[in-house]
């Protein structure tokens, strides 16, 4: 039985106490969509700033590699100190990780249409947002997907580092559209996940801690199905 069902359980034998975790729940869910919204919102600000500032030039840059490599570090670096650190700095680091993402992905403009991006961008949220609304409402057990799509994502990792000399097209067509499944699937499974992380009896830093750490997975799904969906999709210069 999830963590959510238990609390629900307990709270049913008191009047009201169902409609308080519903409350509670429907609380920690909006902080955590929030947290990812505005995280997404500043990375593609970011991203375009970037872009328009420093054209082309910033490719050919070694800082670029620096761009590239300190979010994959900081998001490490969070996921194994989350239990230790404030909520504040946790939430800083969350932001600050998904400013440099925005650095990294302002290259895709030098690649891909304005429009095109533009265009992948409400398809992913669209896309996003009906698949979290899934694995929020059904009532079917996604944990058994946990080990597959893990399996999956190493799949893609190891088949990216591959194409990267190989550089062959069909390869990386097969990359982006098991990729969009696999980010799809994550997407549903970590939605249903977060909500069974949810505990009535947790105190604010606990909660806080909670949203910053879900706001970040949910995060890495809609940035990762929006590039293998804007591979698939988007219109090159």
């Amino acid at each position: 039985m999830t963590n959510f069902d238990q609390n629900l359980s307990r709270s049913g034998a008191i009047g009201g106490g169902t409609t308080a975790v519903d409350a509670g729940l429907r609380n920690y869910m909006m902080r955590i969509y929030n947290y990812m919204a505005a995280g997404v919102g500043l990375t593609a600000v970011a991203a375009w700033l970037t872009y328009q500032l420093t054209g082309p030039a910033l490719l050919q840059n070694p800082l670029m590699w620096v761009f590239i490599l300190a979010p994959l570090a900081l998001v490490f670096f969070i996921s194994a100190r989350i239990n230790t650190l404030s909520v504040s700095t946790a939430r800083l680091l969350f932001f600050i990780y998904a400013a440099l993402v925005g650095v990294s992905l302002s290259t895709l403009f030098h690649i891909y249409t304005s429009a095109s991006i533009t265009r992948v961008f409400f398809i992913s949220a669209a896309t996003f947002g009906a698949l979290s609304v899934f694995g929020y409402t059904t009532r079917r057990d996604l944990s058994g997907l946990g080990t597959f799509l893990f399996m999956g994502l190493i799949g893609v990792i190891i088949a990216s580092l591959v194409n990267i000399f190989l550089q062959s097209t069909g390869l990386d067509w097969l990359i982006s559209v098991v990729g969009v499944g696999v980010f799809a699937g994550l997407t549903a499974y970590d939605t249903q996940r977060i909500k069974a992380m949810y505990d009535a009896g947790d105190d604010e830093t606990s909660a806080g801690r909670k949203s910053v750490i879900a706001a970040l997975s949910l995060y890495l799904n809609f940035i990762n199905l929006f590039m293998m969906m804007l591979r698939l999709l988007g219109g090159r210069r």
